[in-house]
Formats: C-alpha cells, sequence, structure tokens
C-alpha cells in the first residue's frame, strides 16, 4: 500500500508537465508579439549586454519547456530555464527582489516558481516516464 502512493517518476512527470506547460505560454506569446523583445533587448543594452542575447529568451521559453515536457535532454532544459529566469530577475525585476505585496506574498512568487522548478528539474532529471530519460 504504501508503495502505492510513491512513484517518483510520476511525480517528476508532473513537474516537467506542469513547468514546462506554463512556461511555454510565455514563450508563445513572445513568438506571437516579437516587439516583446525590444524590451529585453533595451535591459541587455543597459547593462552593456548584446542585444541579441534577447533571442536566448526563445531558448529558455521554447525549446527549453519543449525539452522538459518531452522528456529529452531534460536536465539541460532546466538548466536553460533556470539561466533564463536569472536572466529576468537581474534584468526586469531587480527592484521587486525584496518586496511583498498587499496580500503579503513575494511580488516575484511565479518567477521564484520558474527559477527553482528549473533547478529542480536539472537535479532530479527526467525519471522514466520520458522520450529519452536521463
Amino acid at each position: 500500500m504504501r508503495r502505492l502512493f510513491r512513484n517518483d517518476d510520476l511525480g517528476k512527470l508532473i513537474l516537467r508537465v506542469t513547468v514546462g506547460i506554463l512556461i511555454l505560454f510565455h514563450g508563445v506569446h513572445k513568438i506571437l508579439n516579437p516587439g516583446s523583445l525590444d524590451f529585453i533587448s533595451k535591459q541587455l543594452t543597459s547593462t552593456g549586454l548584446p542585444q541579441g542575447l534577447a533571442y536566448g529568451v526563445y531558448a529558455g521559453e521554447v525549446i527549453a519547456p519543449l525539452m522538459i515536457i518531452l522528456g529529452v535532454f531534460s536536465r539541460l532544459g532546466g538548466l536553460l530555464i533556470f539561466g533564463n529566469m536569472v536572466f529576468a530577475l537581474v534584468l526586469a525585476h531587480r527592484s521587486q527582489l525584496f518586496t511583498l505585496t498587499s496580500t503579503g506574498g513575494w511580488a516575484l512568487e511565479l518567477q521564484g516558481f520558474y527559477l527553482f522548478s528549473g533547478l529542480a528539474v536539472f537535479f532530479l532529471g527526467s525519471g522514466r516516464m520520458a522520450i529519452r530519460p536521463d
């Protein structure tokens, strides 16, 4: 009976599909609205980084989620999402890092979810329920 409720591979699949689908929505939005990359480009150049790095958002919000959902190089996908979120936090959300909402939650809960979920997938891997388990 105890083994019935302990399935690490199913837990990894749920984590992968959840974080993958939720961040993929952000990537699809950027594909449908390519002008949204202008903001990212401006943030990059204001910190002395090349604006071409803005296209990395497609790796972190489209390619990486697909890798994670399908279970193909999931650890790499998790690392890409983690890196994408580090850039997002530094470039766009620095001022909110230590801010709470009016209801007492962290102002960056969603960004924190993506950051640490990407890291969790990196450390956990895909599990057996994947196209290419790692």
